[in-house]
């Protein structure tokens, strides 16, 4: 790696003993003075330096390749990681507009896949896709349902329990009860509402998207980007 004669070999195994003649070759290094009988050249940075700075890493060679330690690629990981964590906070809701145009578009399909109770007159359906507890509609854990306009949200719930085979404890002391979400703001639709009430305030549009999710009496809201 280095040019050096037999002699400087020899002597570096010995302790060092700077050359102080009249002639000599000069260390390189930044603010070191010593100098060497013979030339001590890196083989990287092709620049001359005393025995003691004559490694790559003694001299912080110009050419010298970062090595990268396991704590530095850790630590590179945890940068990509925490660049792709999930946002907690729910987006801004989809306009009404959108939400209607979207609604509108799935009605028609949905009308030929959605089941539901078959003595509610066509004229008094409501259909509704339902994101079934802990699914997304990206995996498919979604229902096509359709129920009576003048049903409240209770009445709707129970019906999509009885549907999906969901365990229902909403009349029992439990501290967790199925509950209807909104897919486009995430509040909850209060149990005594009426559908028909909710679609005249535009809560969601027929052929829209509701989340069934079994939640404490604390919670109003929920991240609707965690169903989609």
């Amino acid at each position: 790696m280095y040019k050096l004669s037999k002699s400087v070999l020899f002597a570096s195994d010995s302790p060092h003993v700077e050359y102080t003649g009249t002639k000599g070759y000069s260390c390189s290094f930044t603010e070191c003075s010593a100098r060497e009988l013979m030339p001590v050249v890196c083989d990287k940075c092709l620049k001359n330096f005393c025995l003691r700075h004559r490694h790559q890493n003694d001299h912080k060679c110009e050419k010298l390749e970062e090595k990268i330690t396991p704590t530095k690629t850790a630590e590179h990981v945890q940068q990509i990681l925490a660049s792709k964590k999930l946002d907690v906070n729910p987006k801004k809701p989809r306009g009404k507009k959108s939400s209607k145009t979207a609604a509108k578009v799935a009605l028609m399909k949905m009308k030929l896949h959605a089941v539901g109770d078959t003595k509610i007159p066509d004229f008094d359906r409501v259909y509704l896709q339902v994101v079934l507890p802990g699914g997304t509609v990206s995996k498919g854990t979604t229902k096509p349902l359709f129920f009576s306009k003048t049903w409240s949200v209770g009445r709707v719930i129970d019906a999509v329990a009885d549907r999906a085979g969901i365990s229902n404890t909403n009349n029992t002391g439990s501290s967790q009860k199925l509950r209807l979400f909104s897919m486009d703001s995430g509040c909850l639709l209060p149990i005594d509402q009426t559908v028909d009430a909710l679609l005249q305030n535009e809560t969601f549009f027929n052929g829209g998207t509701v989340i069934l999710e079994r939640v404490t009496d604390e919670v109003n809201v929920i991240n609707t980007e965690l169903y989609q």
